[in-house]
């Protein structure tokens, strides 16, 4: 059993933080169908349902449901969607309004980062050089890690065929489209051909339907269903990634040459 203690680990490569690092941290991996959370010290996460009325305010009360009896003392969030210095900037798609412009550390009461959730995955997933994460989720997930710089993509945007973009083809609707033979054609195509255009030294697929790749591509490893959380743990060791205080404020950085960035 792997446990959160196993997960709060350093990213490779990395120098001890200059920040202080909370001891327990509360990790929610926001996804278009479900909602899971892992504390740290706890081996099992909660998880429940999410969905188009789904908004931040009612995921604040049924996180702080679940997570009773956990102690944390920060929150990582991750996000289905364009995250910036401010947290999310686009609204998802496939889940409730109001994401945008959300105070999510006053809700919370707590000091709280947030992330694309494709990053935070790929964050936990990374084991030094350049490194291409793809989650096959309710879209398409897609960060590139290059030693020490996290840049989230938008690998789903890219049209595939007629217009059609590839989030649509490798997402759950393009699986239930497709079928599950056709559909694991287009990720033996795509994997190495998205390998090849970034330089990765390898791939990591993640996401619910990375488990119905019968034949991984060369090059490719599956992410553990956990990832996400040590990426989440792992969140905190970043310089550069802001943290919304409990007054909604973010406080002023202060980078070095050799800290972890993330774009």
């Amino acid at each position: 059993m792997v446990q959160a203690s196993d997960l709060d680990a350093e990213v490779p490569g990395e120098d001890a933080p200059a920040t202080k690092i909370p001891e327990k941290v509360l990790v929610i991996d926001i996804g278009g169908t479900k909602i899971k959370m892992l504390a740290t010290g706890q081996t099992e996460p909660r998880k429940t349902t999410s969905g188009l009325r789904m908004t931040p305010a009612k995921m604040v009360e049924v996180v702080k449901e679940l997570a009773e009896g956990w102690e944390y003392n920060a929150i990582s969030l991750g996000f289905p969607g364009l995250v910036g210095e401010h947290g999310p900037r686009s609204e998802p798609g496939n889940l409730g309004a109001g994401w945008v412009g959300f105070d999510y550390a006053a809700a919370f009461g707590l000091p709280v980062r947030i992330c694309n959730d494709a990053a935070m995955q790929a964050l936990g997933s990374y084991e030094g050089g350049r490194m291409l994460f793809l989650g096959f989720g309710t879209g398409l997930g897609s960060t590139l890690i290059i030693h020490n710089t996290i840049v989230t993509l938008e690998l789903g945007r890219i049209i595939y065929s007629e217009g059609t973009e590839l989030g649509a083809i490798l997402g759950r609707r393009g699986f239930r489209m497709l079928g599950k033979k056709a559909w694991r054609n287009v990720v033996a195509t795509v994997v190495p051909a998205l390998m090849g255009a970034f330089a990765a030294d390898y791939v990591v697929l993640g996401g619910g339907n990375s488990k119905e790749i019968k034949a991984l591509p060369p090059g490719t490893r599956l992410g553990h269903n956990l990832t996400a959380f040590r990426g989440g743990f792992r969140l905190w060791h970043l310089e550069e990634l802001p943290t919304q205080d409990i007054a909604g404020e973010l406080p002023n950085s202060t980078s070095t040459p050799n800290e972890w960035r993330m774009f």
